[in-house]
């Protein structure tokens, strides 16, 4: 990455400069150990005390925190953002392959782009279309007539099924499965009838997936990840779900099938939501949430029990199996007091 002028990362961001501006940025780094030729950021104030020691060339925050900067700053009211931006502009992340290999399978009427590059032993199957600077990883399967949009990459040995399709500027990661079967089973008498899964899988714009997360394909109507939609690691996401824009999934959570998530949501990690259900916009799960109906109304919901010692927990066990008889011994006591009165 060539170095850039701390003047020129200030008009990036169009941040308030303040020192040096002439100052070579050559990466990023944490305020602990970032060094010369490095900038760093302080978005939370509790890490202050590590910014009056940083020896970090300039380091991005917001007003408050200037006083106690001790070197050239960026001035930003979401110094966050500010850091996500400049890591963008100095990534070094390398390309998921750098040409066509000469190893990977592609099928005579497949079409690619301008651009595209195929690692070794991945396979591009009848009808697909790749769009302009696609990025496909080794030993990646593209299924059947599926669509991938323009500058999208997917990591290595991803799995896409027949007739998905994937807009732009999209990202997957290693391992992620798109187009897998949902889980769709009647049972005749003990015995289990596989129901065809005949949809498709629909990924937006800008949709980022996690390493190892599935994606299922619809039963008759199709899965949709709207635009901007984000999911971690190691996620499900089963048959007919709809997840609206901009919507965000950490790691280990699951949705049932036929579930609507709404925009601008989040879903934190190891929380799971069952299928059939409606999810508001702008719902915001806390870890380990248990959601077991709809949500109509935006906000903050959690299910999730903190941790406690074993001897706190037993105790609470022991008082919730308890419960019905307090439950009986309450209504004794209140009909006894009713008939007093």
């Amino acid at each position: 990455m060539k170095p850039v002028s701390l003047r020129e990362l200030a008009q990036h961001l169009g941040a308030k400069l303040v020192g040096d501006g002439e100052l070579m940025i050559q990466s990023v780094s944490t305020l602990s150990r970032a060094g010369k030729g490095q900038i760093s950021f302080l978005s939370n104030s509790k890490y202050r005390s590590q910014l009056a020691d940083t020896s970090a060339s300039a380091v991005i925050l917001g007003e408050d925190d200037l006083p106690h900067c001790p070197c050239a700053a960026l001035v930003l009211d979401n110094p966050y953002v500010g850091f996500a931006l400049v890591a963008q502009l100095m990534d070094t992340t390398p390309a998921a392959a750098d040409s066509i290999s000469p190893n990977a399978v592609i099928a005579d009427d497949a079409v690619l782009g301008e651009g595209v590059v195929i690692g070794a032993n991945a396979v591009i199957e009848a009808g697909v279309v790749l769009g302009d600077k696609v990025q496909i990883g080794a030993g990646c399967v593209i299924g059947r007539n599926s669509r991938i949009g323009a500058r999208t990459k997917l990591w290595a040995n991803v799995t896409l099924y027949h007739d998905v399709e994937i807009g732009e500027d999209c990202l997957l990661q290693s391992g992620a499965v798109i187009g897998a079967d949902g889980f769709g089973y009647a049972n005749d008498r003990g015995r289990w009838i596989k129901i065809p899964q005949l949809g498709r899988v629909i990924l937006g714009n800008r949709v980022e997936i996690g390493a190892s997360t599935t994606v299922d394909r619809g039963a008759l109507e199709d899965t949709i990840l709207h635009d901007g939609v984000i999911i971690d690691n190691q996620c499900q996401i089963a048959h007919n779900v709809v997840i609206g824009e901009n919507t965000a999934m950490a790691g280990c959570s699951v949705i049932g099938g036929s579930t609507r998530i709404g925009r601008n949501c989040t879903i934190g990690g190891l929380s799971a939501i069952t299928g059939h259900v409606e999810i508001a916009d702008n719902v915001h799960f806390t870890g380990m949430s248990m959601v077991t109906k709809g949500v109509t109304e935006p906000g903050l919901y959690s299910s999730g029990l903190p941790s406690q010692s074993s001897k706190e927990w037993r105790k609470a066990v022991a008082n919730v199996r308890n419960l019905d008889k307090l439950g009986q011994r309450v209504k004794v006591l209140e009909k006894k007091c009713a008939e007093r009165d």
